[in-house]
C-alpha cells in the first residue's frame, strides 16, 4: 500500500540573505523521499481556503494576511517578511496537512514534509507561523466527518458526533498556538513535551504540558513520553492523531538544547506509532522544527520519520 507524501518545496518562500531558516531543507527532504521510498506517493496539496483557514483564525487576521496588511512588528515576530509568495507557501503548508488528514483516515498514516506551524494564534503569527495547519486540519476532519453524517471509517455507523483529535506535539518548542486556539473544547486534546527555557518564552497551557529541563536524553524523555500517552488514554479516546515529529529535540540542533540521539528519535517515533496502534488511529505527522547546521545529517533523520509512518501505513487496518 502507498502512503501520500504531501511537499511544497516548489513554493518557495523568499528570504532575505542569512535569513536562519533553513528552507532548502524541505527540497532535500523530499528529493530523498522520491529516491529512497518506494511505497511513497509525492503529492502537491491544494491551498488551504479562507473557509478552512476560518475554523481556526480570525477572518480578519486572515483578511490582512492576505492583503499584506501587517505591521513591520508582526512581520517581525513571524519572522518572515511578508510577500504574495509567502501567503501562497503559507496557505499551501496548511493545505498539505488537510490533505494528509483526509488521505490518513482511509490509508492509516500520511505525511507533510513541511507544517507543524503550531505557533500560529488564532488572531496572530509567531515563530515562522503564519496560519496553524494542525488546528485548521483537526476542524477540517471534524466537519468533514459530521457532513458525512458519520464519525471517520474505521469506526461503526452510529449518531453523528464531533470526531476527537489527539495533537501529539513533540518539537521542542511549545505549541502555544494550537493550545491557544483549541482550548476549553472537548473534542480535541493538547500535547506538548517542549524545552522548559525555550521558545516562546511564556508558555500557553495545553491539555497536558510536560517541559524538559536543558539536556535531557533519551533514557528520561522515552520514559516521560511513555507515561503521558498512558495518561492521555485514561482521560480522551481520539479518533484522530496529529503528530508533530519536531527534530529540533536532538542534539545536533542549534535551537534545541535537549540531547535526544539518533536513536532516540527513532524510539520517540516508534513509542507514538505503537501507542496508535493499539488504539486503532490513523495518524498524520508533520515535520516541524529542525535547526542543524549539516541539513543532510536532518533531512536523513527526517527521511527516517517518514519511513516509520509508511511501515505504520502498511500495517493498519480500519
Amino acid at each position: 500500500m502507498m502512503i501520500d507524501v504531501f511537499y511544497t518545496d516548489e513554493f518557495v518562500l523568499p528570504l532575505p540573505a542569512g535569513h536562519r531558516f533553513p528552507m532548502q531543507k524541505y527540497r532535500i527532504l523530499r528529493d530523498k523521499v522520491e529516491k529512497t521510498l518506494h511505497t511513497a506517493k509525492l503529492c502537491v496539496p491544494l491551498a488551504a481556503t479562507p473557509g478552512q483557514l476560518a475554523l481556526a483564525h480570525c477572518t480578519e487576521y486572515i483578511r490582512r494576511i492576505e492583503s499584506g496588511e501587517v505591521s513591520a512588528n508582526e512581520q517581525r515576530a513571524i519572522g518572515f517578511p511578508w510577500s504574495e509568495r509567502m501567503v501562497e507557501r503559507s496557505l499551501r503548508s496548511v493545505g498539505a496537512t488537510v490533505a494528509a488528514v483526509r488521505s490518513a483516515v482511509h490509508h492509516g498514516a500520511s505525511v507533510n514534509l513541511a507544517g507543524g506551524t503550531h505557533h500560529a494564534k488564532r488572531a496572530e503569527g509567531g515563530g515562522f507561523c503564519v496560519f496553524n495547519d494542525l488546528a485548521v486540519a483537526a476542524r477540517v476532519f471534524q466537519t468533514d466527518a459530521i457532513a458525512a453524517g458519520t464519525r471517520t471509517d474505521h469506526l461503526a455507523a452510529g449518531p453523528t458526533v464531533t470526531p476527537k483529535v489527539l495533537v501529539i506535539d513533540l518539537d521542542v518548542h511549545q505549541g502555544d498556538g494550537t493550545a491557544e486556539i483549541l482550548t476549553g473544547d472537548n473534542s480535541t486534546f493538547t500535547f506538548s513535551m517542549h524545552g522548559q527555557s525555550n521558545y516562546p518564552f511564556v508558555k500557553t497551557k495545553s491539555d497536558l504540558d510536560i517541559a524538559l529541563s536543558d539536556g535531557t536524553g533519551d533514557a528520561d524523555y522515552l520514559t516521560q513520553l511513555e507515561s503521558a500517552l498512558e495518561s492521555i488514554e485514561r482521560v480522551f479516546s481520539a479518533d484522530l492523531v496529529l503528530y508533530v515529529a519536531g527534530l529540533d529535540a536532538h542534539h545536533a540542533d542549534r535551537l534545541g538544547k535537549l540531547s535526544l540521539s539518533d536513536a532516540g528519535i527513532e524510539q520517540r517515533d516508534r513509542v507514538v506509532l505503537h501507542w496508535a496502534k493499539k488504539q486503532g488511529l490513523p495518524v498524520v505527522a508533520v515535520m516541524a522544527g529542525g535547526y542543524f547546521n549539516d541539513l543532510e545529517y536532518l533531512t536523513d533523520l527526517q527521511l527516517g520519520v517518514v519511513q516509520r509512518l509508511a511501515e505504520y501505513g502498511q500495517h493498519y487496518s480500519i
